[in-house]
């Protein structure tokens, strides 16, 4: 113990003695260059493990995300070949021997006709063809005889692997790259003819699903030492299979079986990680760690002076500083060098402090301002619904109705399906007319088993109309008025007519119903009314209008018009989220009030505005509501049937 602050004494005295410049050079070295060089080491070594456990992490999501979109572009096929599987009027049909070609014909029209094979067909499209052990079938798209292909590679390969379901990957120099999905049909029909089902999955498709997912790593996915997808070089569907050979370079392989397939995924090792990144700037390293030691020592050299009292305040009241407040300096001030820059400290302190207090009170706004867009996001997201599931469910409940013999039911159930798919499809705001028009038969078809004889429709379209985009649900909208409008307000029979052709060079779409219509003396109003209208007319009824004052351009500088010519308009302001308030809305509202004009969704920065909420408060007061929903339409739903109120959209 006496030795050890023996040695203590003598450290201090030494200490004392040195010149403060010494002393600045020893904590340097020591406290700045020392821990420098060992922090710089722990923090290599830390982040070349860290960007190795990083980019492992990441090759297997890659390698998990390519096995769930394999499996997820099988499963369908899957699926169709367990309802065919089950299908008793499939084994009659291909066990049936047909007397001749006439007989197969006639029987093949009938069958086709209502067939499950028929319904799978529409919503998938993969080619669907069964091939059964029967000579009297002819060969055709959807049917085939077992002999046809006994000898093709892929079927003794199939045959060789044993009959349960199987996909395989196959090369053919006719079909060029196929992937198919076989499953022998003869399981709960043993009597029946040998049967086959062979699903040919669209390889182009799965090869551009494939390139889309946008993977930075090089990706094979291969079957033994065939590269059956990559994202590294072009795969042509239409060249045999290219070979690929493990390396070095191989970052993470993983193995997976789908329904019998052996596959291989292949991710390979980045080429950008720590040490790479530190090889190749080696130099400007070395530069840097040079400027890091020769300046300091330099600048060492001048700190000889100017170590006063008030240096020692100034090191203390720094000591004092947080990251909210910058404290001031009190006490004795002087005129030399560090009074000086203790005034410009404190005069510093006043600024740092006030751009202290506004940038804070500009984050929390910018915060605000980011909760409400994330809001907005979420309230669009909140209003859409993933059909995935609910297509299942009416595809399920479609096939028990067909298993069950309800044919009615059925269909009713896939026009259904076909209606709900068109209304949540926002993938793009158009249609063809051959969409729409089918589309349009879908509802028909259930306002028939709705009316009964008292519907009936015509759809006509030229042939060269069939591809011409229109915006969704152009006919549909009118189609359903006429129903409305044409057919249920009347009792006797009627008919809807649907026309779709061109006329110098122009497209003329014509939705007519035989219902009663209006008076001869309503129509004259009406278009009197159109005739003469004016602001005048628009004066008379009153003078007040009320929007905000983030609509758009379209609505303000119309505002500004009507003001010019003796309209006065309310301009209610927002809250930091872009919304308006509904009791300055209520409290704006005069005797004199004809319309409300808010905006559905702001496109600046996302709003959605309580719309229905807004129809309500102009119902009330008998205005009418119009909203600009431009901004909307293709990102949110948009749709104000379910207001229930006189709305003008």
């Amino acid at each position: 113990m006496n030795r050890f602050h023996h040695v203590r004494i003598k450290l201090e005295s030494f200490l004392n003695n040195l010149s403060l410049k010494k002393k600045l050079r020893y904590l340097y070295f020591l406290c700045i260059l020392v821990p420098i060089f060992l922090t710089d080491i722990v923090i290599l070594h830390a982040l070349t493990k860290n960007e190795h456990a990083e980019q492992l992490h990441q090759m297997e999501k890659i390698a998990k995300s390519v096995q769930s979109m394999l499996s997820a572009a099988t499963e369908d096929s899957a699926l169709i070949s367990t309802s065919l599987y089950m299908d008793n009027s499939l084994q009659d049909f291909v066990s049936r021997q047909y007397a001749s070609p006439q007989d197969y014909f006639s029987s093949y029209r009938e069958y086709i006709h209502n067939s499950l094979l028929q319904g799978v067909s529409r919503i998938t499209n993969s080619v669907i063809r069964v091939y059964a052990d029967n000579e009297t079938l002819i060969n055709g798209s959807e049917f085939a005889r077992l002999s046809t292909v006994s000898q093709e590679p892929w079927y003794q390969q199939y045959t060789a692997d044993g009959y349960s379901p199987r996909l395989l990957f196959s090369y053919d120099e006719t079909d060029g790259r196929q992937v198919l999905f076989l499953r022998g049909m003869n399981g709960l029909y043993s009597d029946k003819a040998e049967c086959l089902l062979c699903i040919e999955i669209n390889y182009s498709t799965l090869d551009r699903d494939f390139q889309n997912m946008g993977y930075n790593d090089s990706v094979y996915v291969c079957s033994g030492n065939r590269i059956l997808l990559t994202n590294a070089m072009p795969n042509y569907r239409w060249q045999p299979y290219d070979t690929f050979s493990p390396s070095d370079s191989v970052g993470l392989s993983q193995h997976f079986t789908l329904y019998g397939e052996d596959l291989d995924i292949y991710v390979m090792e980045p080429s950008g990680n720590v040490l790479a990144l530190i090889r190749q700037n080696i130099y400007i390293l070395i530069l840097l760690l040079i400027l890091n030691i020769i300046p300091p020592q330099l600048l060492m050299n001048l700190l000889e002076n100017s170590i006063t009292s008030r240096l020692f305040r100034l090191e203390k009241v720094f000591n004092q500083i947080d990251s909210d407040v910058l404290i001031k300096i009190s006490g004795p001030n002087g005129q030399d060098e560090i009074g000086s820059l203790r005034d410009n400290y404190n005069r510093m302190a006043d600024r740092m402090n006030s751009l202290i207090d506004t940038a804070y009170r500009c984050r929390l706004k910018e915060q605000k301002m980011d909760i409400a867009r994330q809001n907005a996001e979420l309230m669009a997201l909140y209003s859409q619904i993933n059909p995935h599931f609910l297509f299942n469910a009416l595809e399920s409940i479609r096939m028990h109705s067909i298993l069950k013999k309800e044919e009615e039911t059925a269909d009713m159930i896939q026009k259904l399906a076909i209606m709900v798919r068109q209304n949540v499809d926002w993938s793009s705001d158009s249609n063809t007319i051959k969409r729409e028009l089918a589309f349009v038969e879908a509802y028909l078809s259930l306002q028939k088993y709705r009316f009964g004889e008292r519907l009936s429709y015509q759809i006509n379209a030229q042939e060269d109309c069939q591809n011409i985009l229109v915006p969704k649900l152009t006919i549909t909208t009118f189609v359903e008025n006429a129903c409305v409008h044409g057919i249920e307000a009347k009792s006797f029979p009627g008919w809807i007519f649907v026309r779709v052709y061109t006329e110098n060079d122009a497209l003329c779409m014509e939705i007519e119903d035989t219902g009663g219509g209006m008076d001869e003396a309503e129509v004259e109003r009406i278009q009197d009314r159109m005739r003469n209208a004016s602001l005048k007319m628009l004066k008379e009824k009153g003078r007040h209008i009320i929007t905000s004052k983030i609509e758009h351009h379209a609505i303000l500088h119309t505002c500004e018009y009507l003001e010019k010519h003796g309209c006065e308009i309310t301009y209610l302001d927002v809250d930091e989220n872009g919304k308006i308030s509904l009791d300055e809305l209520r409290n704006a509202i005069r005797p004199d009030t004809i319309l409300i004009s808010i905006m559905t969704a702001n496109n600046e920065i996302g709003t959605i505005e309580p719309i229905a909420e807004i129809g309500k408060i102009a119902h009330e007061n008998g205005i009418l509501f119009h909203t600009d929903a431009v901004q909307a339409y293709g990102h949110i739903p948009v749709s104000y049937t379910h207001l229930t109120l006189p709305t003008i959209a």
